[in-house]
């Protein structure tokens, strides 16, 4: 099926054109929130399915990336929900917690205290300094005042600070 999408022909419809042009970005996002790249396709996956019946009931077709980064902020947070179920589970089972080497890279030091912050705050950083996006528009996609999100900020950038040091 080909649908034409502005000056553009998209072999698969109007779904098939979103997704090629947003799929990069939110990959990206979906990575930043989880730190895991499979768990991270499969959040965007989900959101773009999630999204695919609603496609016409947008008011605004530039409004789609933002209802998407929504929603992968949402399933982001649904996961963590979910898997705190599962840790505290497994915490009752007794089982003796592996210890981690510590990996000295730069670059999986800052993932590895960004991993350690808890979700809101990750959530907050990342879309400010990795999303790039205002305190406002911070809030709007995590549902809260931008009174939250400057808090929410302070103390995760307070946390990352101490835990990679000052010179990061």
């Amino acid at each position: 099926m080909r649908v034409d999408v502005g000056m553009v022909r998209v072999e698969g419809g109007v779904l098939a054109e979103l997704y090629s042009r947003h799929a990069g970005e939110s990959l990206r996002l979906a990575y930043l929130l989880t730190g895991d790249g499979s768990l991270a396709e499969d959040l965007v996956q989900d959101a773009f399915v999630r999204l695919a019946g609603r496609l016409l009931h947008l008011r605004d077709p530039g409004g789609f990336q933002a209802y998407l980064r929504k929603t992968i902020v949402n399933l982001a947070k649904s996961h963590f929900r979910r898997r705190v179920v599962e840790r505290r589970f497994i915490e009752r089972q007794a089982e003796p917690r592996p210890i981690d080497a510590p990996d000295l890279s730069g670059r999986e030091g800052m993932r590895r205290a960004l991993m350690e912050l808890p979700v809101r705050q990750r959530t907050a950083v990342v879309l400010r300094y990795y999303e790039d996006l205002s305190e406002a528009q911070t809030a709007d996609v995590m549902r809260c005042r931008p009174s939250a999100v400057k808090s929410l900020v302070f103390r995760g950038m307070t946390t990352l600070r101490a835990s990679l040091g000052e010179d990061r």
